[in-house]
């Protein structure tokens, strides 16, 4: 089975491909029924169908698809979810079974509806902008902020906060004279205060103006304007931006009140732009040192919050904003409306208390170093994308449902999204990530946005299903495009059941999205739960894995056989295990929030990546070839690119290295070195330009001390403890037990446990 098909055509990977048709055999699978579904992905070949899609009655609403049976003299089609008798319109009354819709055709069990209606609100962009930065830093943004407004749609609305001590939102109705509204940066400011402050929301919606015009900005137009009009002025404000005045002495962090700028923004953009498609962007500089949502204090011999101090609830500020900024994830994905965050700091800026907004909203992550770096301005630009025909390669407002037959349940999603809030029969009673329901909102959604969707099998006799019965999953997503009007993609997908003991259950086993899908769970746990206890969790999960599928005679290690359709994930628990969303070791808070905001938003092949980095080896011997990530292949007279989608490290071998020293490469009759030399950096600019966000990029050589971000990834077949069965490589020095000792362990236990 060709799963990369499936996925190219319908944008879904399933971890089981054939389903145990009974509850207790699909719990014994021990890898839960799920499915990996990018809503948005890019089908060119297949553009979206002008009219609106044929829908079951209520409470059913399924959508025509190619599975329903149809009855062409009558005119009608059998939903497969419910099992109604549905009428078709009467604009389908030529229907025959040589003249079918596209929806019933067997190629389009994705399909993309251009709806009629149109959002009465173009996309507003909201940019909340830190001014307690260097001059450089604050250059640098201000440029990268004029640029971005020649990026954003004509038509697209605007608006900007700035802050430091204080919170300035800023009107963009005056040219002459521009005019600022500013708050309190210690203060915490409910929505009613700030629609009573600036004279914005419902209330106003018949006071001033056409009812038009109020309906579309409730009071908001001062603050928020098209590009085409208020660029000029927008421009002139940021380049006259100066850094904050607020004098701030050596001993201490600038007062910055990065929550309370927040609360601003939520509040306007909730009180103007209800269900409207919208973004609020935080540029960030530093931590908040003041009002809510503040993360540590001013003075510098307070350090900042690490894991440890987490794990001890020792920290005095990690829990109050934790608990403030969630509640501005709820209100302002509860209003339709996306939060990015790019973090321009050496240092920590608050990320881990502030990733709620980002993930449960589907907005963006990026954490650099600086703004002055290439990695925040190419990724901000690529935030702001356009496909060919000129539009934002982004949705807005998403909705996804999710409809399955009767003898499958939903349990939940973990992705970037939160709980629409809607109980019907298919919800099951245990929840994986956000359940509790079959919808979910997602503000933000683009070409890579994947969610993963799990599921149970509810069925609790394998007699009640008739053999090549199918199990039925659609996934209905309405979302605002970026052209203004919605639309609706529709993905149906059919699963054939078979007895618990079938080995077509096994041959239909997806290992990558299994592993991603997994990787999904355990660090969802991690969130809330010890890490050793999530360790232990994967572990138990695997061994019992390797008992059921795997073939082996008891109490005989050597005898141990995985089928290959099982063979590598083994390899990627371990690697997983080993990895920065589990080992917290050596990251702070933001960088593992950043980590693990990533994996939760990106597709199976990305997502793999990250849990097993790819090596490509580039030698004089042959073409370029993928190698084990493992440290055999470190030689001298070799050059490796490791990808492990948030680096790109070329790594020279040390006799390259001297060679390149000595200038050999500009010599032409070592033309061939200069070849080798190219090859990798060509590769990883291919892999720079298409990536979001942009990888660090390191070029190092070996032995050198950036080495390490290669030599941490590797499988340590060579260390000082233990000598490697091939020959050669280096030895690295970790205590960390290698791929090996772990799958000789793993092939003890799941021997030696079988009853």
């Amino acid at each position: 089975m060709d799963f990369e098909a499936i996925e190219d055509q319908d944008g879904v990977r399933c971890s089981w491909n054939v389903l145990p048709n009974t509850r207790i055999e699909a719990t014994r699978s021990v890898v839960p029924v799920a499915a990996l579904y990018t809503p948005l992905k890019e089908r060119p070949d297949q553009p979206p169908i002008r009219y609106e899609p044929v829908m079951c009655k209520a409470p059913c609403r399924a959508v025509l698809n190619p599975y329903c049976q149809i009855d062409v003299r009558g005119k009608l089609w059998i939903c497969p979810f419910c099992l109604q008798r549905n009428q078709f319109p009467p604009h389908y009354k030529d229907i025959s079974a040589h003249n079918l819709p596209p929806e019933l055709l067997p190629r389009f069990t994705t399909i993309e509806y251009e709806l009629p209606r149109r959002s009465a609100v173009p996309p507003v962009f909201m940019f909340v902008v830190d001014t307690c930065l260097e001059e450089d830093e604050l250059k640098a943004l201000k440029d990268s902020l004029i640029l971005s407004l020649s990026l954003l749609p004509p038509h697209a609305l605007v608006g900007l906060i700035t802050y430091g001590t204080m919170v300035h939102l800023h009107e963009l109705g005056h040219q002459e004279c521009p005019k600022a509204y500013v708050f309190r940066g210690a203060k915490d400011y409910n929505v009613k205060q700030i629609q009573e402050m600036l004279g914005i929301g419902s209330s106003v919606r018949n006071q001033t103006g056409t009812a038009q015009q109020a309906q579309q900005a409730f009071g908001a137009e001062r603050f928020v304007q098209p590009v085409e009009q208020c660029e000029f002025t927008l421009t002139g404000i940021l380049e006259q931006l100066q850094r904050d005045p607020w004098p701030v002495a050596n001993d201490r962090r600038p007062l910055r009140s990065t929550g309370a700028a927040m609360a601003v923004a939520v509040g306007m953009m909730e009180s103007a732009f209800p269900n409207a498609g919208g973004r609020i962007m935080l540029f960030c500089g530093g931590p908040a040192t003041q009002g809510p949502g503040m993360v540590v204090g001013a003075e510098l011999k307070e350090p900042m919050r690490s894991h440890h101090d987490i794990e001890k609830e020792s920290d005095r500020y990690y829990r109050k904003a934790i608990k403030f900024y969630e509640a501005l994830a709820r209100r302002t994905a509860a209003a339709g409306h996306a939060v990015d965050v790019f973090s321009g700091c050496l240092d920590q800026v608050g990320l881990a208390e502030m990733k709620a907004m980002v993930n449960w909203s589907g907005g963006s992550m990026v954490l650099t170093d600086s703004f002055v770096t290439a990695i925040f301005k190419q990724s901000f630009q690529r935030v702001l994308e356009k496909d060919d025909a000129g539009d934002l390669q982004m949705g807005f407002n998403a909705t996804l449902e999710v409809q399955t037959t009767k003898e499958l349940k939903v349990c939940g999603l973990i992705g970037p999204g939160v709980s629409a809030g809607k109980k019907t029969a298919m919800v099951s009673d245990t929840e994986i990530g956000v359940g509790g329901t079959t919808a979910w909102r997602l503000a933000a959604v683009n070409a890579q946005t994947t969610v993963g969707v799990y599921f149970e099998v509810a069925n609790q006799q394998s007699q009640a299903l008739q053999p090549g019965s199918r199990g039925l999953v659609q996934f209905a997503t309405t979302y605002q495009h970026a052209r203004g009007e919605y639309r609706m993609r529709v993905t149906t997908i059919a699963r054939s059941w078979a007895e618990g003991a079938s080995p077509e259950i096994a041959a239909a086993f997806d290992q990558e999205a299994a592993a991603v899908l997994m990787a999904r769970i355990a660090v969802f746990k991690a969130e809330s739960e010890e890490v050793g206890d999530v360790l232990r969790w994967l572990d138990r999960m695997l061994i019992r894995l390797c008992q059921k599928f795997g073939d082996y005679r008891r109490d005989d290690p050597a005898s141990f056989r995985l089928n290959p359709n099982f063979s590598i994930y083994p390899q990627f628990m371990y690697h997983l295990r080993r990895s920065q969303f589990l080992q917290v070791f050596n990251s702070s808070p933001d960088e593992t929030a950043f980590y693990r905001h990533c994996l939760f938003h990106e597709d199976t092949t990305n997502s793999l990546t990250m849990i097993q980095p790819s090596l490509m080896s580039y030698g004089f011997e042959g073409t370029p070839a993928p190698v084990l990530l493992d440290s055999v292949s470190m030689k001298p007279d070799v050059i490796l690119m490791l990808d492990t989608f948030f680096h790109i490290l070329i790594w020279h071998g040390e006799t390259i290295a001297e060679w390149r020293n000595a200038g050999y490469h500009e010599q032409p009759e070592y033309e061939n070195l200069k070849l080798l030399l190219e090859a990798p950096v060509v590769d990883a600019q291919s892999l720079l330009v298409e990536r979001m966000p942009v990888p660090r990029y390191i070029v190092c050589d070996q032995n050198r001390s950036q080495a390490r971000f290669l030599v941490s990834k590797l499988n340590p077949s060579t260390s000082y403890s233990s000598a490697n069965q091939y020959g050669g490589g280096e030895a690295v020095l970790t205590d960390d037990v290698n791929l090996s000792t772990f799958l000789s362990a793993l092939s003890g236990l799941a021997v030696k446990n079988a009853s």
